[in-house]
């Protein structure tokens, strides 16, 4: 496991340089009985190296950008980079006009020294928690890899690309789980920001009401170096919080439901960590949590939102996009005007009322996931993809829905089936949150 300040600290005293770091991923990525030819939908190796080189002659001469200036990382396919199209996932718009311009975001990341390798392969259109691609094919999750588990979506190639050593940090985004759920299926960080945090300028949309841009990396460290950058903020050395006399609550409804007994296990362990580290853990229900699902019962938000943005491209080019997908945005054509009023007015009631009901914790602790990551020919059949997924989804989309920041950490011991700990701060409260699950990264891995 590499860490963004481990390898800092190495191109620092020339223990490596930029241009080994990159070779040392290309040649990863390119390994044919590695998973690259799946996590990546495009490489860009010879202006990865190129870039490389010249951050090597900069900081030789005292110039570099940052510390971290040289370090690879990836692109999920939905980022637009200056001069190539941005097909996200899917073949639909794979010949579309190349970007103007490098997303915000990304633009960040490259002018810190950052070296994008490629584009990371997704869910198509971002629009699903399993990660399974059928027009790039589907990367596996290094759990059990012989069976063909999902990776988790829809920044299913980011995590890959971050499990497997192919990069050492991966932009992604979140709608409803998309940086953690990837994580939590393949054993790595996710973190989810407070959406406006980050700008979402150049990231093709999902839906926008939901949509945030969040980091995968090793560590909790990583992400928080990471989401800096894109937040237009200087990165610091994060401190822990002391994890004696923290309040944090473990919702007693909802997101502890179903969960398959590897989860529930693993997670147990974990709660017992960290009480046994000082943390006071405390089981509390949520009333407005519990008013989520009925405010989405009219339709949600995701399927309109889609809707607005893909509507002329479905009557154009429809018979190209992933049935299942299709299926998902065109649940937009029944939801009223109506319907999507009341979904945000009641959306807004029950952030300000949960806002209330955690004001005296310092974060919520579930699961990220309820289910190990399942076997990808197990979910061919329409309603077993379906229930998965809002399976999957379910405990992470609570924090897009409630316009929070939260993070999954790995919580299963070294062999054992990937399980994912996810920490949900306040609204804007991200700094603290980097602090509480730096804490329980330490707690955890002792």
């Amino acid at each position: 496991m590499n860490s963004l300040h481990g390898l800092a600290a190495d191109l620092a005293s020339g223990v490596t340089s930029a241009r080994a770091l990159v070779e040392e991923c290309l040649d990863r990525i390119a390994d044919p009985e590695g998973e690259g030819g799946r996590a990546f939908i495009k490489v860009n190796a010879h202006a990865a190296l190129a870039q490389a080189d010249a951050m090597d002659v900069l900081r030789a001469a005292g110039r570099a950008p940052s510390a971290f200036a040289g370090i690879p990382i990836s692109v999920k396919d939905l980022f637009d980079l200056e001069g190539e199209p941005t097909p996200a996932g899917s073949v639909v718009l794979a010949d579309a006009i190349p970007a103007a311009s490098t997303a915000p975001a990304v633009a960040r990341l490259m002018a810190a020294g950052f070296i994008p390798l490629g584009r990371t392969n997704m869910t198509e259109f971002a629009f699903s928690g399993l990660g399974i691609n059928p027009h790039y094919g589907t990367p596996r999750s290094p759990w059990n890899r012989e069976l063909g588990r999902i990776p988790g979506g829809s920044s299913s190639g980011a995590a890959v690309s971050i499990s497997d050593g192919m990069a050492y940090a991966a932009l992604g985004t979140d709608t409803g789980g998309s940086c953690r759920v990837p994580a939590a299926m393949c054993g790595i960080t996710g973190y989810k920001p407070t959406a406006r945090r980050v700008p979402i300028t150049g990231v093709l949309p999902l839906a926008p009401s939901l949509d945030s841009v969040g980091p995968l990396a090793n560590t909790v460290g990583c992400c928080a170096v990471i989401d800096a950058y894109m937040s237009g903020a200087v990165p610091t050395l994060l401190s822990p919080m002391p994890l004696a006399g923290l309040r944090l609550a473990v919702p007693s409804n909802i997101v502890l439901d179903g969960l398959d007994p590897t989860v529930a296990a693993c997670f147990t362990q974990a709660l017992e960590a960290l009480d046994a580290a000082g943390a006071n853990i405390i089981e509390a229900g949520f009333p407005a949590m519990a008013d989520i699902a009925g405010a989405n019962a009219r339709g949600g938000l995701t399927a309109p939102e889609s809707l607005a943005w893909h509507r002329a491209l479905i009557a154009e080019r429809g018979d190209r996009y992933d049935p299942r997908i299709l299926k998902r945005i065109q649940r937009g054509l029944s939801i009223s005007a109506a319907d999507y009023i009341d979904t945000v007015l009641a959306r807004a009631s029950i952030i300000d009322r949960m806002d209330v009901q955690t004001r005296d914790y310092d974060a919520l602790i579930l699961p990220t996931c309820p289910l190990v990551p399942p076997v990808i020919a197990d979910l061919d059949d329409e309603a077993d993809y379906n229930r998965v997924n809002m399976l999957q989804l379910r405990n992470t989309a609570i924090g897009n829905f409630l316009d929070r920041c939260a993070i999954s950490v790995p919580c299963h011991a070294e062999g054992e089936p990937p399980v994912g700990l996810m920490l949900m701060g306040e609204t804007m409260g991200d700094a603290k949150l980097f602090r509480i699950a730096a804490a329980v990264e330490a707690a955890l891995r002792n």
